[in-house]
């Protein structure tokens, strides 16, 4: 099911390579401070500004159901409130947009961004990122992949030429901003001119979409598609993948960058002391390899995201 296309990885690294360079600028928003130039908002100087809410409001990454990943949360949310002694409610965001307006007028307090949406998230509502989901090795990582479907005609990127491709939303890295990356830059390709586009709202649905024979083609992240044949929702026989890119750095978990430090110290305590063995959330992540929690640094984990992110010219429109 994990099927390889050896050139198209390539081309993508070269890219990457070519581009790396460009990856040196911070436009974090004038509302948060860097003292310490990390590329992340620090916490404010004044205690008056700290926050230390009674109810701490946790939400993961847009999902198809929302609802099933309350579930899938449910041992971890038990195990943050016995460290930090307060109420954690989950909050199932249903858009990127959602979720990052909820952190920006402070009804959300820890949280899980997706790769793509993590640099909006540092620059333009406070995110301060500092986990991530690894293998028991400490590896990590998913890749990018273009699937279609049996019988589309469809079975290599030129032949994406004059079909709909499906991307998941403007801010998602895997689902939108590496793909067109790669199709401008190697192939030429400029969406709505040399192929058309739909946009489907989660990762899921593009996978969805293409197995129903909605979409010709989808640019989606195999994290994603692997939980979802661990859950028998979709099947090999049903897609056919044309391109796998190199790996990307997975969700970022953090918290708001203004809570108070005692009780962000918790938080990552709780992120980094929560033992997976038996609980739903292995049991999610299993087939992805996910079996911990690790400490991540966003400048460094996120370069190529950036680079990405400058190569589209991605503007973060903090307003």
């Amino acid at each position: 099911m994990r099927t390889r296309n050896g050139l198209g990885s390539a081309c993508l690294l070269l890219l990457l390579v070519c581009l790396a360079p460009l990856a040196v600028s911070s436009p974090l928003s004038a509302r948060y401070s860097d003292a310490n130039g990390d590329l992340v908002a620090d916490t404010p100087s004044e205690p008056s500004r700290w926050r230390d809410p009674r109810i701490l409001i946790f939400a993961y990454t847009p999902v198809e159901d929302p609802a099933m990943y309350s579930r899938v949360w449910d041992e971890f949310i038990e195990h943050l409130e016995g460290l930090t002694g307060k109420e954690v409610r989950f909050f199932p965001v249903q858009s990127n947009a959602a979720q990052l307006e909820a952190m920006r007028a402070g009804r959300l307090h820890v949280a899980g961004f997706n790769t793509g949406s993590t640099p909006v998230a540092v620059n333009c509502v406070g995110f301060v990122p500092f986990a991530m989901m690894a293998a028991r090795d400490g590896s990590y990582g998913y890749q990018m992949e273009i699937l279609t479907y049996p019988g589309s005609g469809i079975d290599s990127i030129e032949e994406l030429a004059g079909r709909t491709l499906a991307f998941t939303s403007p801010t998602s890295n895997s689902g939108f901003k590496a793909p067109s990356a790669l199709l401008r830059a190697q192939y030429g390709f400029e969406a709505d001119r040399d192929y058309k586009t739909a946009y489907s709202g989660s990762h899921d649905n593009s996978i969805l979409g293409v197995v129903h024979h909605d979409y010709d083609a989808a640019a989606i992240a195999n994290e994603v598609l692997f939980r979802m044949l661990a859950r028998d929702v979709v099947s090999p026989q049903q897609y056919r993948s044309i391109y796998q890119s190199e790996s990307f750095p997975t969700t970022g978990y953090g918290i708001a960058h203004d809570l108070a430090p005692a009780l962000a110290a918790k938080i990552r305590e709780a992120f980094f002391t929560f033992d997976w063995e038996g609980t739903a959330l292995q049991r999610e992540f299993a087939d992805a390899g996910m079996e911990r929690f690790i400490p991540i640094n966003y400048q460094q984990h996120w370069a190529v995201v950036r680079t990405i992110d400058e190569a589209t010219g991605t503007v973060y429109n903090c307003d």
